[in-house]
């Protein structure tokens, strides 16, 4: 392994090295990225340093150079410096970017950091790639402020200690000013503010992950969906504060293969949800299909006439298998009457079209009007656990 460093090492130092240059330290399938200058060996050779960060030598996978790109917006321009990367193309114009990856055998690295009110940024590529958003403010007046045309896996980073700010433009054809044509998952300790102007605020085409890791992450209005996600929704841990949707919170929605994992289902394992839903008809977090809770705290108002604080496609499940489970859902909307269908809609705090399976947790729903529900079932309510405040209206209780 020693012999294996060193030869890294010597790579290392032909890279023409800079502040800017990167490398990931590779252990059981995670990495860690570090400067290529900062990296130095104990004297007895077991451990390696880079930055701030010790790293047992005989735990090392391996040491790959980082194929990085830099953008950076400065009002109405913006730079790219594609550093050591190749096989990558651009065009700038004026401080809208897009950035092509032909490259589809190793992975890329693009770093977003600067200011723009009159500025976006488009990724082509067909092969997996990590953008890490270092305090950019981002406001577009063409379209999404981040589009990433890619159906691989993106990893999305907010630097730890940033904030990060992103405003579309309004009346576009975008379907989202932060948009993933693949599947997205969002880490880093940053915090992260998504204003939608057009449609949903964040927009997957297959399946949005939420890391443990992840910061703190805004959504204060959006024309359609604050979150919607193709495939399924999936939360470890972080922090969502949502509000000023026109459509639903979060949306998981189905697609049109019956054979994709998890599909149209949410997931949420952690972290915390604190949302308002304050437009007629609509539902705080929903599922096409199966809704399971692991672990979290939530703190949802639906105060909209007609709007659910969730909504379950199918089944929904709770549970503390992850984390401790705090549902607080306050019900204080009343009946939505259609103008059109003349079709009447209840505001209710959990809404699930077949079972409610309940094994742990704390969950407490109230209403404000009579004709609001706290816990509508089309099923059976299956009360193995957990301490339930709230009515729950039910074809069936299994005890």
């Amino acid at each position: 392994m020693k012999k294996v460093l060193l030869s890294a090492l010597m790579l290392i130092g032909l890279s023409n090295a800079s502040a800017q240059r990167y490398m990931r330290i590779w252990q059981g399938g995670e990495s860690n990225r570090e400067a290529l200058q900062e990296i130095k060996f104990s004297n007895q050779g077991t451990r390696i340093t880079a930055a701030e960060e010790s790293y047992q030598t005989n735990e090392v996978d391996s040491i790959t150079i980082v194929k990085q790109v830099y953008v950076t917006f400065n009002g109405n321009t913006a730079t790219v410096d594609l550093g050591n990367s190749t096989d990558i193309t651009y065009e700038v114009d004026g401080a809208h970017v897009t950035l092509t990856n032909t490259n589809v055998t190793e992975e890329m690295e693009v770093e977003l950091s600067g200011s723009s009110t009159n500025g976006s940024f488009t990724y082509n590529g067909a092969y997996k790639c990590k953008i890490h958003l270092n305090g950019l403010n981002l406001t577009s007046t063409r379209g999404a402020a981040i589009n990433i045309q890619n159906g691989k896996r993106i990893d999305l980073i907010l630097k730890d200690g940033t904030t990060n700010t992103l405003v579309d433009a309004a009346n576009g054809e975008q379907k989202a000013c932060l948009y993933c044509k693949g599947h997205l998952e969002i880490s880093g300790g940053g915090n992260l503010n998504v204003t939608g102007n057009t449609r949903h605020a964040i927009g997957t085409n297959e399946y949005l992950l939420l890391k443990r890791t992840t910061g703190k992450i805004t959504i204060t209005k959006a024309v359609g969906d604050a979150i919607h996600a193709g495939q399924y929704f999936q939360m470890n841990g972080g922090t969502l504060d949502i509000s000023g949707m026109g459509g639903d919170g979060i949306q998981a929605e189905i697609t049109n293969d019956a054979t994709d994992e998890m599909n149209g289902e949410v997931i949420i394992k952690g972290g915390s949800i604190t949302m308002t839903v304050a437009t007629v008809d609509t539902k705080g977090i929903k599922s096409d299909t199966n809704f399971t809770i692991n672990g979290g705290t939530f703190n949802i108002t639906a105060s909209a006439n007609g709007s659910k604080g969730m909504s379950a496609g199918t089944n929904m499940f709770i549970n503390e298998d992850d984390n401790p489970t705090n549902i607080t859902i306050k019900a204080t909307g009343s009946k939505y009457t259609d103008p059109v269908t003349k079709e009447s809609s209840r505001c209710m705090g959990i809404r699930v079209v077949d079972d409610l399976t309940i094994t742990a947790g704390t969950i407490t729903v109230s209403t404000t009007y009579s004709s609001a529900r706290a816990i509508k079932v089309g099923g059976t309510y299956y009360a193995k656990g957990g301490t339930v405040t709230g009515e729950v209206d039910a074809t069936a209780i299994v005890k």
